[in-house]
């Protein structure tokens, strides 16, 4: 190979190392499974164990609580994540139970493309005890 044979290859191996990083690993959250088994695209499974990355969750639910009450114009407080499962697509769908300082609980449905740096809150409900 010729020295600029070498150095477009390498600029395109690091591209796309770089391309995986950013798409693959989203801020923070380990998506091994994700990136790892493509059959499991579209599943909605538990977040559970290394790959749960508590702070990236939780401020969804954050995220989730706070355009839900500016939507409903009520004022809602975050108290603690109870459970969470994610949906992989093209995008990211996170099915997120929460409970509130009001000792409600509530599901959220949050959308998130990482590429694009979106998340949208698709649904927000109290679930009935």
């Amino acid at each position: 190979m010729k020295p600029k044979s070498v150095e477009s290859f390498l600029m395109i191996v690091i591209l796309l190392i770089l391309t995986y990083l950013y798409l693959g690993i989203e801020r923070g959250e380990c998506d091994c499974d994700d990136v790892i088994n493509v059959q499991k695209a579209g599943r909605i499974r538990d977040i559970t164990g290394k790959c749960l990355n508590a702070t990236v969750i939780e401020n969804l639910a954050r995220f989730a609580v706070k355009e839900h009450s500016e939507h409903v114009n009520c004022i809602i407080k975050f108290d603690r994540l109870v459970k969470a499962r994610k949906q992989v697509m093209t995008s990211k769908m996170y099915y997120l139970t929460l409970e509130a300082q009001d000792g409600r609980v509530y599901e959220a449905k949050v959308l998130v493309k990482p590429w694009m740096n979106f998340k949208e809150l698709q649904d927000f409900k109290a679930i009935d005890a």
